[in-house]
Parts: structure tokens; sequence; C-alpha cells
């Protein structure tokens, strides 16, 4: 692969809850803001041809928030599959979830399972969505299936076709908005040798112009996986 290869893009979204608290606004409407914003982004990514794009938008760390901000975030995810789910599709854009989903409400899990069945259709790109999705907690997971499995012993390969991503490649380039630099327990494993860009930008601000930005960032970086050139 050559050094500026760029299949995956995956973006910490932050900065939703300070956005609207700098304008004296409720914590919601900066996720409904922030929620806004993602069409254009992904459109823009998917335009310089980035074949997968995936958005971190509730951890395992956000169960521990106020039961009315949950529920809002909840009420947001039906709105975005009802709204956006029809179009991605009709743009040959796959959906995927990764996460432990498990504990939605029933119909929220029909409606994501109506949205990311495989149909046989041939998609230009994915839209994974990372929900209830923690780096330690997967790698947790892994290690219970082989303690269930009786595997005592296993290498790299067969340890990444257990995680959420075994159909995903790892991340090439990973973006955080909002100021923090740091990843937030954020694929753990697969951000190994991800390449990191952070930026002041909160998510609601950011656009596609912030999107180019990144990517010309990413494109002067040499990545050696750890070997001389």
């Amino acid at each position: 692969m050559k050094t500026n290869d760029i299949n995956h893009v995956a973006i910490i979204m932050d900065g939703n809850g300070r956005w609207a608290e700098q304008r004296n606004l409720p914590r919601f409407s900066g996720h409904k803001k922030g929620l806004d914003v993602i069409p254009e982004v992904v459109e823009e990514l998917i335009n310089n041809k980035i074949k997968y794009v995936t958005l971190f938008a509730f951890s395992t760390e956000n169960n521990f928030r106020p039961e009315e901000e949950k529920e809002n975030l909840l009420n947001l995810l039906e709105f975005a599959l009802n709204k956006v789910a029809k179009e991605i599709q009709k743009n040959k854009i796959k959906l995927s979830f990764i996460g432990d989903i498990e504990y939605l409400p029933k119909h929220l899990l029909k409606k994501i399972k109506n949205v990311t069945r495989n149909d046989e259709v041939k998609y230009d790109a994915e839209l994974i969505i990372a929900w209830n999705y923690g780096g330690r907690q997967e790698i947790i997971n892994v290690v219970n299936k082989l303690i269930k499995q009786n595997i005592n012993h296993i290498d790299e390969t067969h340890f990444e076709k257990l995680l959420y991503t075994s159909e995903i490649p790892n991340p090439d380039l990973i973006i955080r908005t909002g100021g923090q630099q740091r990843i937030s327990n954020f694929m753990l494993w697969q951000s190994a040798y991800s390449e990191m860009y952070f930026t002041t930008k909160l998510w609601p601000d950011f656009n596609k112009k912030d999107v180019i930005k990144a990517l010309k960032d990413f494109k002067k970086r040499n990545r050696n996986y750890g070997k001389t050139n």
C-alpha cells in the first residue's frame, strides 16, 4: 500500500454539548445540529473516494449520562434512521452498525435490521455507525468468545475475525473534533497505525472544507508502520 492511500476514515464527533452551551441552548440542540452536519461530511468523504466512513455516535461511557439526554439521543437515532436510511441506500451507500445494540428498544432494532440488511446490491461505500461502542469492551468480548471456544493460542488474524470490524479495514485516518486530543476508548485495536487528526472545531461547525483540510494533512504524512524508509 502506498503511504498516502486512504480507504477508511473514522470520526469522533465531539463538541455537540459545548456548541449548545456556548449559545445558551439545551444540549439536545447541539446533538440535533450535529446530526445535520453528517450528510455533508459523509458526502465529501465519499466524493474523495473514501470507501468506509465510521462515525462514533454513542460510546459505552455515554450510558452514564443523564437519562433525559440518553433518551434524546435515542430519539435522534430513530429520526436519523427514518430520514436518511432510504436516501443513502438510493445513493448506493451501505449502512451498518458496530457495538452492543441489543439493549435498544425492539422497534429500533427492527428499523436497524431493515436498513442494514444485506441485499444483493453493489455498494459504492459503507457508512458505519458506532453505537454503544467501547474499544475495551470489544476486546473483552473477543477474549470471552475464545474462552468459550476453549482456545489457548491465537494469532492477530484470528483475533481480528472476532472483532465488530471483521469485515471492514482498519481506519487509515481518525478525525476528532472539539479540541480534545485523545481517542476515548475508540477502536483501540484497529487504530494501532491510524493517523490522528485533531481540530478545535466543534462537531456542529465541522464542514466539507474541514474534511478537505484533514485529507490534505493526511496526504503529507509518511506511513512506514514502524519500518525504516
